[in-house]
């Protein structure tokens, strides 16, 4: 019996298959490798278009313009700047940054500040 199921083991009447392997030729894989980085491509610029109008601008936190009471403050402290100093720009161009400014430079009398203002366009010696 052993005898048997070892000859069955070795002696194997079905025979067995060999797959040959399918050439393929140069053109045929520039093809698909093309088709694959084209199609790629369109993936992208489909993704980017999606996201585009949804991310909001990047705009510094800091360049906000005033509202109307932050303009009248910023108005009154170039008023405190020893009267040397008027604003060279229309008031609703003010921005935040300029206000922080302003106001860092009548906390500290720092001349830097107003010479960084002067700069910028911002304000001017009369």
């Amino acid at each position: 019996m052993l005898k048997g199921i070892i000859d069955k083991l070795f002696n194997s009447n079905q025979p067995t298959k060999q797959a040959e392997p399918k050439t393929i030729s140069q053109e045929e894989i520039e093809a698909l490798v093309d088709a694959k980085v084209k199609e790629h491509a369109a993936t992208l610029q489909s993704t980017l278009s999606e996201q585009v109008p949804t991310q909001p601008k990047a705009v510094d936190s800091e360049e906000y313009t005033l509202t109307a009471k932050q303009i009248d403050f910023a108005l009154a402290l170039i008023e405190k700047v020893n009267g040397e100093y008027e604003l060279a720009i229309e008031p609703t161009q003010l921005t935040i940054k300029d206000l922080n400014k302003l106001i860092a430079y009548n906390k500290y009398k720092n001349k830097g500040i107003l010479i960084n203002l002067v700069k910028k366009g911002v304000i001017r010696k009369k």
